[in-house]
């Protein structure tokens, strides 16, 4: 697979791919079909993903990535999740998100959260495979870091003693949630999962 077609809108997505594959042609669903944009109208991450995967394949007749992402807060009983680029409205403007989930976490002791990514590939045909990551971490007080998008100021990773918007672009690739969804697309199409 020389390019990689990300069916994302989302730079911030699309610069995570660039960082886990420098080597390859990491290519913007929107160069290639202007306004390209998906109801997302599953329940779950996975549900998400396929729809984005398989409307871009067959409308590009070539494999195509999706993902969908969110982040889980066990206080909140598993919120924003599948809303989370959307928790704070429809405009999906990320500091009104992260005010939101601070608000909603302010009296909140047990702060502990995770990160969600599931990665689908796609064909033209609709054939599509599945790939999920996830890390652990907790909801700060206040935005810290400058770097990242989303939520990352105020997601805390205790193994680095940083937020994610404290780490560089490499340093977030090798241990995110999509960082590890991707290790594992990597894997399948090495032909390490292949049965």
């Amino acid at each position: 697979m020389e390019d990689i077609v990300i069916a994302s809108n989302n730079q911030g997505k699309i610069n995570d791919f660039k960082a886990i594959f420098p080597n390859k042609n990491v290519i913007g669903i929107s160069e290639l079909i202007k306004d390209f944009d998906v109801e997302e109208t599953g329940t779950t991450f996975e549900e998400n993903a396929k729809l984005k995967s398989v409307a871009a394949a067959k409308a590009l007749n070539k494999q195509v990535i999706a993902d969908d992402s969110g982040l889980e807060v066990q206080a909140l009983n598993g919120e924003p999740g599948v809303y989370s680029a959307r928790y704070a409205g429809l405009d999906k403007n990320d500091q009104d998100n992260i005010k939101k989930l601070l608000d909603n976490m302010n009296n909140e002791t047990e702060r502990a959260a995770q990160f969600v990514c599931v990665i689908s590939m796609s064909s033209p045909n609709g054939q599509t495979q599945q790939f999920k990551g996830t890390v652990s971490g907790e909801i700060t007080t206040e935005p810290i870091g400058e770097n990242g998008f989303g939520y990352d100021p105020v997601f805390y990773v205790p193994s680095l003693g940083k937020t994610m918007a404290q780490l560089t672009d490499e340093e977030k690739a090798k241990i995110s949630h999509r960082g590890n969804a991707i290790n594992q697309l990597q894997q399948f199409l090495a032909g390490e999962n292949n049965e």
